[in-house]
């Protein structure tokens, strides 16, 4: 059956409101159009789904069979269009963000309380991965946008744009105090033990052409999840860090490690916005990568 959709929605409010008047009052149609509409739907099912009575109209048993169905459809119209509604209003909705914990300490948070404060009904899920993960789950369509560290592979079907510079930079605990003051090679510097991020991420595989430019090798003593256990370790002398600045800065100011220098300084990188076309993500997510800049 082809049947108009319309004459189900005829139906409806016919069946709900008992009454071909106000049924066509609240359409805002004529009282004649209703009735058309229903015969139609009749005509098309072969079978009566009305008889008049003294107060208005009654259902037949197919008409209640039928309605015991195109109830339950209509409604959840009527919820899904004001599902919409509030989406489009940022009554409801969810932004679906990939971050590694660098990009959402240094950068993120202060975006994600701002968005919060502005919009509380909105659902917000960080998923805290590797820039190579975060860019994956993207192009799966698993979250609405990415925010990570350079350097990013850039995709055809991706936007990528730069929102923050970064520098990573050397650290050192008191048992390699000898080293304030020095500069060091490269190679001087990999001949001791070093603390840096795992090969899984971007920042890593950026580090180890940054060795391998200036002819050492980057072979970590230990190797950490996430940058904010970098000092700890560090600290602890057991070995010299490779972190972003940020999240050394405490730590040097309260005197537990030291920057050390070395020739050649690791150049800055970028903090990236990752993201989609327009038409694959949310009205809420497109609010929210409107606010980062």
């Amino acid at each position: 059956m082809n049947i108009n959709l319309d004459y189900y929605k005829t139906f409806y409010y016919v069946a709900r409101l008992g009454s071909i008047t106000l049924a066509a009052e609240a359409l805002c149609v004529s009282q004649p159009a209703v009735s058309q509409s229903i015969r139609q739907l009749e005509e098309a099912l072969g079978c009566s789904l009305f008889f008049r009575t003294r107060s208005g109209v009654q259902m037949t048993p197919e008409g209640k069979a039928l309605y015991f169905h195109v109830e339950k459809g209509y409604e959840q119209i009527l919820l899904g269009e004001k599902r919409v509604e509030g989406m489009l209003d940022f009554e409801a909705g969810e932004v679906r963000i990939g971050a590694s914990d660098m990009t959402l300490q240094f950068y993120l948070l202060p975006f994600l309380e701002e968005f919060h404060k502005k919009h509380p009904k909105i659902k917000i899920s960080v998923t805290n991965s590797s820039t190579p993960v975060t860019v994956a789950a993207l192009r799966e369509g698993k979250i609405d946008l990415g925010v990570v560290g350079s350097p990013v592979e850039h995709y055809k079907d991706l936007s990528v744009r730069e929102a923050a510079e970064i520098r990573d930079i050397f650290i050192a605990g008191d048992e390699f105090g000898a080293l304030r003051g020095k500069t060091l090679s490269l190679k001087e510097l990999a001949d001791y033990p070093i603390v840096c991020l795992g090969r899984e991420t971007s920042t890593r595989r950026y580090l180890d052409e940054f060795f391998y430019s200036h002819g050492a090798v980057l072979e970590p003593d230990f190797e950490v999840a996430t940058s904010d256990l970098v000092a700890p370790f560090v600290e602890r002398n057991m070995g010299i860090g490779i972190v972003v600045r940020f999240f050394a800065e405490e730590s040097i100011r309260a005197g537990r490690t030291f920057e050390v220098r070395t020739k050649h300084s690791i150049p800055a990188r970028s903090i990236c916005i990752v993201s989609g076309s327009r038409g694959q993500i949310s009205r809420a997510a497109q609010e929210f990568l409107n606010t980062l800049k």
